[in-house]
């Protein structure tokens, strides 16, 4: 972890800025949002961050409207507050999601696979980094220009004149996205710790 300290800070500021951006807010493989990978967009999300909401203000933390309650680092901070038993439970809730990250990372050869791992750690749930590799393998990179230019990629606009075509049109149109990358979520249930409130 020295190592890993030292390293981080030498080198020019705006470097490490645009390397931690390129890693975490490129594709949502590395999101340091939770529940992006246990609910992606789905509707369940917004539910998720209301109970989590609720939970920090039971421990009497407020957030402003600008930050989003299942940031990581926000909620690490929130862990940090709590007493050493209740912050341990906490990670372990989040320990499948930690154990993920840390494998992309690794993948990606990334020295903050360091941080995750030692989360993990400190979580004593037992999961390894080392059993999702064969996993993370087989997944495609969401963060190269191809990836991320096919999901912002838009349908082509039809006219009135054109409504004979439209199964034509629509075919073409999953034929382009279909190397596209999707999106990988976490499937909590087949982890072997602890996901109450990620679930």
């Amino acid at each position: 972890m020295g190592d890993f300290i030292t390293e981080f800070c030498t080198g020019e500021l705006l470097d490490k800025q645009a390397d931690y951006c390129e890693l975490f807010d490129r594709g949502r493989a590395t999101s340091l949002l939770l529940f992006e990978h246990v609910h992606g967009e789905s509707r369940d999300r917004g539910q998720a961050m209301v109970d989590l909401l609720e939970q920090y203000r039971a421990d009497g933390l407020a957030l402003s409207a600008k930050e989003l309650p299942d940031f990581l680092p926000l909620y690490l901070e929130y862990l940090a507050s709590l007493d050493p038993a209740r912050a341990r439970v906490g990670l372990a809730d989040v320990a499948p999601i930690l154990a993920l990250l840390a494998a992309r990372l690794q993948q990606r050869q990334s020295r903050y696979s360091e941080l995750f791992t030692l989360l993990l750690a400190l979580s004593d749930t037992g999961l390894a980094v080392d059993d999702l590799a064969p996993t993370i393998k087989q997944e495609a990179r969401d963060d190269t220009p191809a990836a991320l230019d096919a999901v912002w990629e838009e349908e082509q606009i039809r006219f009135l004149g054109e409504q004979g075509c439209a199964s034509a049109q629509q075919a073409a149109h999953q034929r382009r996205f279909a190397d596209a990358v999707a999106p990988q979520y976490l499937d909590v249930a087949d982890m072997k710790t602890s996901t109450r409130r990620l679930s």
